[in-house]
């Protein structure tokens, strides 16, 4: 696909400077910058590529004066990360803009989806699925009995949804996602064998909401798992039976949430945090990467380390950490002067 200078204007609400008929099919990094493709400027620290790019298109910001030619044409803008990321949006859809049931799909003939939908090959949908309009289930897709899926959600390769589970509109389910896989419930006989208890809730994930590649979020035992609006989760993340995570919380990759904890709204989690069962998380709580998480926390907390604690202390007793060592030494010193005036 091909898309001139004006045209891309147009899309970011930007002014073309030079050739508004030139042409680009690609996207690249400015320093990277190859004839045919566009790029951007956002960083001052790349302002010398920008004369040495062979990129046709940058988009740079309406106060950029460039102090000797530039090949490039230009696109003006008020904001270049704003615009660039509108316009990957924009050239994501496009690219995507499948439709179509490909005959190589076994769909139920129970099952129903509305208008503007693409099904993929391979792809596996139970009886009595409703799928809504312009739904994109890529190839190797697995959408158990009785699922529901809203309008404009996408499902990338390999995703497996299961019987009964919910997922709302605008959701986007990353390749090797898991929605609705058995809790992890088991308790131990008088023979130290365990015996599973059956997890015969659902999963349901509303609207908004983006989950990364490998991320498994798992049914309740009985009742819903339950990923509120706009959450984003990230790849490798395991989100466990009847765990409830509020609007607009994000959390990056390798953390772990176990069973029945509650997570507010507009929280930050960062990578590899592991968060223990039965808790309750407030809203607006930021905890830092490879955090432990054992306790209940308040709305607004800042928290880091395992077991986590408020971050200002934390830092603080680092900082004496650090220099254990030499604290140690000073005290052994202390005490063999001490030893000697006795």
């Amino acid at each position: 696909m091909k898309f001139s200078a004006q045209i891309i204007a147009s899309m970011i609400n930007g002014v073309v400077e030079g050739d508004s008929a030139v042409e680009v099919s690609t996207i690249s990094k400015i320093e990277e910058g190859q004839p045919g493709s566009i790029s951007f400027l956002g960083n001052p620290k790349y302002t010398h590529f920008i004369y040495e790019t062979k990129a046709s298109i940058i988009i740079v910001g309406t106060d950029f004066m460039p102090e000797r030619p530039i090949n490039s044409t230009l696109i003006r803008v008020e904001n270049p990360y704003e615009a660039f990321a509108k316009m990957l949006a924009a050239y994501n859809q496009i690219a995507q803009n499948k439709k179509g049931v490909s005959s190589k799909a076994c769909v139920s003939n129970s099952a129903t989806y509305g208008e503007g939908c693409y099904i993929g090959e391979f792809v596996s949908i139970g009886d009595n699925v409703v799928i809504g309009d312009n739904v994109k289930i890529y190839p190797g897709c697995y959408i158990g009995d009785g699922v529901t899926i809203g309008n404009n959600t996408t499902l990338f390769s390999g995703v497996k949804v299961y019987i009964g589970c919910v997922i709302g509109t605008n959701c986007t389910l990353h390749g090797g996602v898991v929605i609705g896989s058995d809790g992890f419930g088991f308790f131990p006989q008088s023979d130290n064998q365990y015996q599973k208890v059956s997890q015969i809730g659902n999963v349901v994930i509303e609207d908004f909401v983006e989950i990364g590649s490998n991320t498994t979020i798992d049914r309740a035992t009985l009742g819903s798992t339950i990923i509120r609006k706009g959450v984003k989760l990230d790849n490798l993340i395991q989100v466990a039976h009847n765990v409830e995570i509020g609007e607009n919380t994000v959390i990056a990759a390798q953390s772990g949430v176990a069973g029945s904890t509650k997570i507010g709204r507009n929280c930050m989690i960062g990578g590899q945090v592991g968060i223990t069962g039965h808790l309750v998380i407030g809203n607006d709580v930021k905890i830092a990467a490879q955090s432990g998480i054992s306790t209940n926390v308040a709305d607004g907390s800042i928290i880091m380390g395992s077991p986590a604690y408020d971050i200002s202390l934390y830092r603080k007793s680092y900082v004496h950490f650090r220099n254990l060592n030499k604290i140690v030494e000073r005290l052994n010193v202390l005490e063999k002067e001490l030893n000697k005036s006795r």
